[in-house]
């Protein structure tokens, strides 16, 4: 026994077995102007700034090549993070930069420099609390 079934003005002659016919629920996607394959913003830079307090262990600033290197009581992490290893006030000095040249590395990023005197941003803490480990011996 056969069953007659109307689809979209067409008359179709089928088995006894039911057919279902299943339309598109969304529309194709088109291009975007972001690409997804970017992956997510890293926020790498400064994290704290000039003359602000810290305690230790707090991540001063984030970087892939090294643009800010480490000064007193500042740490360098394997990733390129610049911490704070005790607790204090940051100060931000812009130094004269002390290159080890026999470093491939440094001959490698440094190429045709060396003539030149290369200053660097660099990271200090000092802590609120001094050591008073100076004594005055004689006062002229």
């Amino acid at each position: 026994m056969s069953t007659l079934f109307c689809f979209a003005n067409r008359v179709l002659k089928t088995s006894p077995h039911l057919i279902f016919f299943r339309n598109a629920s969304k529309k194709t996607g088109g291009s975007t102007r972001n690409p997804s394959d970017h992956g997510r913003p890293k926020h790498r830079g400064w994290k704290v700034q000039d003359g602000h307090y810290v305690s230790a262990g707090t991540i001063l600033a984030t970087q892939r090549t090294p643009r800010f290197h480490p000064g007193l009581n500042v740490g360098f992490g394997k990733n390129g993070t610049i911490f704070a290893l005790e607790h204090g006030k940051v100060y931000v000095t812009c130094e004269k930069l002390d290159l080890n040249w026999e470093h491939t590395w440094v001959q490698r990023i440094y190429a045709g420099r060396e003539t030149q005197t290369i200053f660097k941003k660099f990271f200090n803490v000092v802590p609120i609390e001094q050591h008073k480990r100076f004594r005055l011996i004689e006062e002229s």
